[in-house]
């Protein structure tokens, strides 16, 4: 039974004697994040929203006034210039896109609004979920999602579209 104490008190002066390990300073180690922009180093032929105004977006440095439909990494003019306008007929090119995007993020303008029942049904039975958010967060969404490598696709009124 005396060699229990000893063995603690021997297994304590070891413990004390071992060097601490110094973690370096959290400035230190965020501030080499600060110089890295991870945002601005996307592959040029993708895809990436950087300005918007009330009737354009400005995609890759070229100004695309009207409302745009962008599946992974292409780019076309869309019909709809109203949030009225969005029609089965309007996203009828899904039906044909292959690989399916598994999300399409439609852009409102500057609400948000509810999407007809029938607009949903269609974009269900093609097999995308949908997500309906003001076009500027829609852009937003869209680039994130774009530079992870999901497929997913955007369909964007002007932000100066109000219903």
């Amino acid at each position: 039974m005396a060699t229990l104490p000893k063995l603690i008190q021997s297994m304590r002066n070891e413990v004390t004697k071992q060097p601490s390990l110094v973690l370096p300073s959290l400035r230190r180690a965020f501030s080499l994040y600060d110089q890295i922009n991870l945002i601005d180093n996307v592959p040029e032929d993708q895809l990436r929203f950087q300005e918007f105004d009330e009737t354009s977006f400005t995609v890759n440095g070229v100004k695309y006034e009207g409302s745009l439909l962008c599946v992974g990494n292409l780019l076309m003019s869309w019909s709809p210039r109203y949030f009225s306008d969005i029609t089965t007929d309007s996203l009828s090119i899904f039906q044909t896109v292959r690989p399916i995007p598994e999300l399409l993020i439609v852009g409102c303008g500057r609400y948000n609004h509810p999407l007809n029942p029938q607009v949903r049904q269609f974009v269900k039975s093609i097999g995308m979920k949908l997500e309906t958010v003001d076009s500027r967060n829609a852009a937003s969404t869209y680039n994130i999602l774009n530079e992870e490598g999901r497929i997913v696709a955007a369909a964007l009124l002007p932000y100066g579209v109000t219903s």
